[in-house]
C-alpha cells in the first residue's frame, strides 16, 4: 500500500548517484520530491526534466549542505515553492581514499563539513519545515562503519559520526514525532565509484566475493529501503542503523 502520495521530500546531493536513486523512487509513489544540488546544476534539472516527463512532481534548489546560509535559504525556497516536508533524506556526501599520512586539513575539513555538518545542518533547518504529525529522517551511511577497509580512515570517521548522530538524535526528536533512521549501503555502482575506479577492479571482484547476493549494488537497491523508512509502514521505526549489503 502506497501511503506516500502528496508528501513533499528534500534529497541533499540528488542529481546523480544513490541520491538521484532515491528521488526517483520517491517520485514515482506520488512525493513531490525538492532536489538538492551544489554544482551540478545541469543533471539537477536533467533529473527534474526527467521525472516531470513522467507527470511526476519535483523540482531542483542549489545549497551547499555545509554552509548554513545556503540552507536556511534552500528550505525557504522549498516552503514557499512546495509547502512544509514530510521526508528529508540527508544523502549529499564526499570521499577520497588515501593513506592516514597523506590526509591534509583541507580534505578533513572537506570531507568532515559536507558528510557530517552538512546532514546537522539540513536536519536542524527541517525541524522547522516538518508539519504536525511530524517526518521523517533518513541519513545515508555506510557499511565501511561496521566494516572498514584500508585507506578509508577519514571517510569512515564521517560515517561514524552520521550513525552516533542519527541514534542520539532519534532519542531527542522522538518526542515530536519525527523518526531518524540511518541506512548503510555496501558498494554501489554509481557516476562516482566508476570515477574512482572501483568499478571493474580488483576490488569491485572482492566486494562480490564475499557478497552472498553475487553483485554490487544499484541505487535503487537502497531508494527502496529509504522508501520504506519513509511511509507510516516504519511509524515505529527509529534510531536504527539498517545494512543494505547484499549480504556482505
Amino acid at each position: 500500500m502506497n501511503n506516500l502520495e502528496g508528501k513533499v521530500a528534500v534529497i541533499t546531493g540528488a542529481s546523480k548517484g544513490i541520491g538521484k536513486g532515491i528521488a526517483k523512487a520517491l517520485a514515482s509513489q506520488g512525493v513531490c520530491v525538492a532536489i538538492n544540488y551544489n554544482s551540478d546544476k545541469t543533471a539537477a534539472d536533467q533529473l527534474v526534466e526527467e521525472l516531470k516527463s513522467k507527470d511526476y512532481q519535483a523540482m531542483a534548489f542549489q545549497a551547499d549542505v555545509s554552509n548554513k546560509t545556503d540552507v536556511t535559504n534552500m528550505f525557504n525556497q522549498i516552503k514557499s515553492a512546495i509547502g512544509n516536508i514530510d521526508i528529508l533524506v540527508n544523502n549529499a556526501g564526499v570521499y577520497h581514499f588515501e593513506p592516514i599520512e597523506t590526509v591534509t586539513v583541507d580534505e578533513f575539513q572537506r570531507q568532515m563539513n559536507t558528510n557530517v555538518l552538512g546532514s546537522m545542518l539540513c536536519s536542524q533547518e527541517a525541524l522547522s519545515h516538518f508539519g504536525d504529525k511530524g517526518g521523517s529522517i533518513i541519513n545515508i551511511s555506510s557499511v565501511a562503519t561496521t566494516r572498514p577497509t584500508a585507506y578509508t580512515s577519514l571517510y569512515t570517521a564521517t560515517k561514524s559520526a552520521i550513525d552516533g548522530f542519527t541514534q542520539s538524535l532519534a532519542k531527542e526528536l522522538g518526542p515530536r514525532n519525527i523518526r531518524v533512521n540511518a541506512i548503510l549501503p555496501g558498494l554501489v555502482e554509481t557516476e562516482g565509484t566508476h570515477t574512482i575506479g572501483t568499478i571493474g577492479s580488483e576490488s569491485e571482484a572482492n566486494f562480490v566475493t564475499m557478497t552472498p547476493m553475487g553483485r554490487v549494488g544499484q541505487p535503487n537497491d537502497i531508494a527502496q529501503v529509504v522508501s520504506f523508512l519513509a511511509t507510516s509502514n516504519a511509524q515505529w521505526i527509529t534510531g536504527q542503523k539498517i545494512e543494505v549489503t547484499g549480504g556482505f
